[in-house]
């Protein structure tokens, strides 16, 4: 099976848009309670990951971490309503960011607010399928109304509802970001997020809802949310096919069903007898298990020091493992290994550094297993 693409929203009707373009809908409830909900594009073959954030850029970037996580997707892409910054964007419009503004950022200073602007940009493969599904303009099918316009231009992503012209808030991006063509409050969460996923491509596709400058109410009232939401839903899973066609060829890592026992976030283990339970662990991926005084195909205590020393060098040298954390655990190494696990002060110090060690690589799951494992070891040894 192939890698799906995650479809996130803020709003109940941004998620409702989506949901209703979807065929085969089944819930995916994430050990931590968060509720996705999986399902093919209604005559296509993308499969979607579609999730609620709720409003703000703190919430966002927590459940867009949590999608990428779980779902190992193509893609992210983040769809939804917001103002308009210029009065030649009108409403109903289709903005896609080519770049998103956190135009809170900055330092506040006797004198003057100083702006320190965080910003993040489109990857260029999903700029140019956006602007080729724009041209084809096939992907507004079935919308009421026509054709909606496509624009392409920076998003500035902030952290308060903006519906006044003449606000700080109004007067601060215009003085900084006066590039930006539309306004809301949850992009930089999910870019941030993806960012630090290994860079996963983000896209932000919104539908114009209301002007952003004090006539919130009357849009509203026109119902332009629903017309907007709908707008950039269809952009948002025409994308989304798109880049299931070019970029879905890639294998989606094995995970666990809904429902499946072990995503209940417990794990109980109960020894009977002799038997003793020397480690246990919610979800382990791609890892090596040691424990016992053998270790792996009787290895000993020190041996097992020397194998996890050579694997740690091999994570360093391969980038996975940055320099400081490398070096802080070659130490906590040789401490342990300096102590002849011979008597019960001896081998407490050599437990203080392999706890020490194990708290340095919990990033890295298969490092920090080997070291509960060979704690499990020096405990055993007599």
């Amino acid at each position: 099976m192939t890698r799906p693409v995650v479809v996130l929203t803020a709003l109940d009707l941004e998620y409702n848009a989506v949901r209703e373009r979807l065929t085969k809908v089944e819930p995916h409830v994430h050990p931590m309670g968060t509720r996705f909900e999986r399902g093919t594009v209604t005559g296509g073959s993308c499969e979607i990951v579609l999730g609620l954030v709720g409003k703000g850029n703190h919430p966002s970037a927590v459940i867009a971490e949590r999608a990428m996580t779980e779902f190992d997707p193509e893609a992210v892409i983040f769809a939804g309503v917001a103002g308009a910054l210029w009065p030649s964007v009108g409403l109903g419009d289709v903005v896609v960011a080519t770049h998103v503004y956190a135009y809170h950022g900055g330092t506040s200073e006797s004198d003057a607010f100083r702006t320190r602007p965080r910003v993040w940009e489109i990857p260029h493969a999903c700029d140019q399928l956006a602007r080729h599904l724009e041209r084809e303009r096939g992907w507004a099918q079935g919308l009421a109304g026509g054709v909606p316009e496509v624009r392409f231009g920076p998003i500035a992503a902030g952290e308060v509802v903006l519906d006044s012209a003449s606000s700080p808030e109004a007067t601060r991006i215009r003085d900084h970001y006066n590039d930006a063509l539309a306004v809301e409050m949850e992009s930089a969460g999910v870019a941030q997020a993806a960012h630090l996923n290994r860079s996963l491509p983000a896209v932000v596709v919104r539908g114009i809802s209301d002007r952003a400058d004090g006539t919130k109410v009357h849009t509203d009232g026109e119902n332009w949310q629903p017309r907007a939401a709908a707008n950039a839903a269809a952009f948002a899973l025409a994308l989304a096919q798109e880049l299931g066609a070019q970029y879905g060829s890639s294998p989606r890592r094995p995970r666990k069903k809904a429902g499946d026992a072990s995503m209940s976030g417990s794990v109980r283990n109960v020894a009977k007898g002799n038997a003793h339970v020397g480690f246990q662990a919610h979800t382990v991926h791609h890892a090596t298990v040691y424990g016992g005084p053998g270790g792996a195909g009787g290895e000993t205590f020190h041996e097992q020091l020397a194998d996890l020393r050579a694997s740690l060098r091999k994570f360093h040298e391969a980038g996975d493992v940055d320099a400081v954390t490398y070096r802080a655990a070659e130490q906590e190494l040789d401490a342990a290994a300096d102590v002849p696990p011979a008597d019960d002060e001896a081998r407490s110090r050599a437990t203080t550094a392999l706890r020490k060690l194990r708290g340095l690589l919990l990033d890295w799951t298969d490092l920090a297993t080997r070291v509960t494992g060979i704690m499990s070891a020096l405990r055993d040894l007599s």
